[in-house]
């Protein structure tokens, strides 16, 4: 017969695992969306018209099944609760970690851990605040921090990395973004059982990395090429 402490640490064991799991998937949701708006914010360099009907691509996607935005609204609901998701599963795994913790090492050794993998927490963080920010200027709120036109989308891209200061935050983002996207892959693959051998870990370490550069990369492209005078409205 289990003891009471065998049956805790079981449910304990099933708990994290399940957790991990919440984690990994949320986050392929994530990046899957990532790449594909990454593909449609590449639409800039073909110009206004072309960045436009991509816009309202995205709004009439779906009709006549769907109503008018009605596909954004799905994606927005999925992306809602795969972000809650993620964040709950990320803060119980982290609590669970520090209260496992029973012993403080006055120097933490972080020989074998990556620079991704340590600023993990703090890069979520940052994350979701750029998240909330991204919503207010391109979405929810329509910020045009020039004072210029908000229905224009194509406008609003171009008059927001016009502004030198605005583009560096977005920049800091994204490279929160390619370090959160190299573990985080990492990390998926390892939860999904796909490093189970020294060629499965190195294939999802590269793995790691050709996510991060692609999308923090291409996610890049259009700010930088908006601030310099290549993208101009």
């Amino acid at each position: 017969m289990a003891t009471p402490t065998l049956v805790r640490g079981a449910r304990a064991s099933r708990s994290m695992i399940t957790l991990k799991i919440v984690m990994a998937g949320s986050g392929l949701i994530f990046i899957a969306f990532t790449l594909l708006h990454m593909y449609g914010n590449l639409h800039a360099f073909a110009g206004e018209v072309a960045f436009n009907e991509y816009a309202e691509h995205l709004r009439t996607l779906g009709e006549p099944m769907l109503p008018y935005s009605g596909a954004l609204w799905v994606i927005r609901i999925l992306l809602i609760v795969s972000l809650v998701a993620h964040v709950y599963s990320a803060a119980k795994l982290w609590r669970r970690s520090n209260e496992a913790r029973r012993v403080k090492y006055a120097v933490k050794k972080n020989v074998h851990s990556s620079l991704s993998s340590r600023t993990m927490r703090w890069g979520g963080i940052t994350l979701l605040a750029f998240i909330i920010w991204h919503l207010l200027n391109f979405t929810i709120g329509k910020v045009n921090v020039t004072g210029g036109e908000t229905n224009n989308p194509y406008q609003l891209v171009v008059d927001s990395f016009s502004t030198w200061w605005l583009t560096i935050i977005y920049l800091i983002a994204m490279a929160a973004l390619g370090m959160h996207l190299h573990h985080g892959t990492w990390s998926a693959m390892q939860t999904l059982g796909f490093t189970t051998s020294p060629v499965a870990r190195k294939r999802a370490k590269i793995a790691g990395w050709v996510v991060a550069v692609v999308i923090a990369g291409g996610f890049s492209l259009v700010p930088l090429f908006t601030l310099f005078g290549v993208i101009t409205y």
